[in-house]
């Protein structure tokens, strides 16, 4: 699996392509033209020496929502009103829900990023997700991580409520790498780790992709239709990891997102 990372470097933002713990860094930074093969190497650096930057500049994040079983349970016993049903109901539908999630990346920090919590919400969570790229012809062409931070009590009052649970300041982080899957009907295993400040675990959990009720293609071929999403794009595919009822993410909370082939996303949350 061939991996890419942007970086902050001296001559301002660049990708570079991973070769084990060292990036080539390319003379460009466009990481839809990296993955087309496109660039030369103009240096290379550790890439644990590397100030990264979320992996796309993405024009539009969209999500998907309630793709697992677990996230559409977690759905309805959130749910406080008899509109409850929508979420079994879209669970089985042909059709899947999708929201736009971000634009311009107004909402969206990377990896080391601070994440945060809206203000008139007293119960808050990560949903750790795998993203896939959009490329030019709207297919998927790599796949990164993807953090939907959503206000469960919101969207629990109200599925109507969704934008305001779910698009605010620091609502959303990706990273750390871009990754071009070898086979991408090949599974992928996804884990949550949650700490406080001084490092002691809060939730840790593991799931896979194999458990999603639609594919990462048909979720994006599904965005596209009659939808003029820009090539750069990000499409988060949903949560298959749901904290405890008692949880919610608190200022100083660490959010560590591993996704193997990919790399890990840690974002603190800000207060």
């Amino acid at each position: 699996m061939i991996r890419y990372v942007r970086a902050l470097t001296d001559a301002g933002p660049r990708v570079g392509r991973i070769d084990a713990d060292t990036v080539d860094l390319l003379d460009h930074d466009e990481p839809l033209a990296a993955i087309r093969g496109e660039g030369t190497v103009t240096s290379s650096a550790p890439l644990a020496s590397l100030a990264l930057l979320p992996p796309a500049d993405a024009p539009e994040i969209w999500c998907a929502g309630v793709t697992y079983e677990r996230s559409r349970d977690a759905r309805l016993e959130e749910a406080e009103t008899d509109a409850r049903d929508v979420y079994a109901l879209v669970y089985e539908a042909d059709r899947p829900e999708l929201f736009m999630k971000d634009a311009a990346m107004r909402r969206t920090v990377g990896p080391g990023g601070a994440i945060r919590v809206r203000r008139d919400s007293r119960w808050t969570v990560p949903e750790p997700e795998l993203g896939v790229l959009v490329g030019e012809s709207g297919a998927p062409v790599a796949v990164t991580i993807g953090n939907d931070v959503s206000s469960r009590d919101i969207e629990g009052a109200n599925p109507l409520y969704i934008p305001q649970a779910k698009i605010f300041a620091g609502a959303c982080a990706i990273g750390p790498a871009l990754a071009v899957p070898d086979d991408w009907s090949a599974p992928f295993t996804i884990r949550l780790r949650v700490t406080d400040s001084d490092g002691a675990v809060l939730f840790a959990g593991e799931t896979s992709t194999s458990k999603m009720q639609r594919t990462p293609a048909e979720l994006t071929g599904w965005l596209l239709r009659d939808n003029p999403v820009p090539p750069g794009s990000v499409l988060l595919t949903g949560t298959g990891l749901v904290p405890p009822d008692a949880y919610s993410l608190e200022p100083g909370h660490v959010v560590e997102i591993e996704i193997d082939g990919i790399g890990i996303l840690t974002n603190t949350v800000a207060s």
